[in-house]
């Protein structure tokens, strides 16, 4: 019998924030997922492609990170909540101070 393994990352700061925002935009690319959570349309996932080792799948078939990424000064994070792939994200997953730190 094989384990599940799934992944939890936590991104901490300013480098955090942004390393968050590449890796994310990489699993999404290998695993067939676009920007917005969903599979592209003919995607066929492989035991090896298989999401669920770093994505939640929710019941309607979207996929969101199983990632917290937090910051005290809002700036970086800000550029995931307005950038390409704000509708991955869960907005409790985006955790930031109110101003500069």
């Amino acid at each position: 019998m094989t384990k599940k393994r799934d992944v939890i990352s936590i991104h901490i700061g300013q480098c955090g924030v942004q390393v968050a925002n590449a890796c994310w935009e990489l699993f999404c690319l290998e695993h067939g997922i676009q920007p917005d959570g969903y599979l592209y349309r003919g995607f066929n996932i492989t035991a090896a492609e298989n999401p669920n080792a770093f994505f939640t799948e929710l019941g309607h078939g979207k996929y969101v990170p199983r990632a917290v990424i937090v910051d005290l000064e809002p700036t970086v994070i800000d550029e995931i909540r307005t950038g390409t792939y704000r509708q991955l994200f869960h907005p409790e997953q985006l955790i930031s101070g109110k101003e500069d730190a």
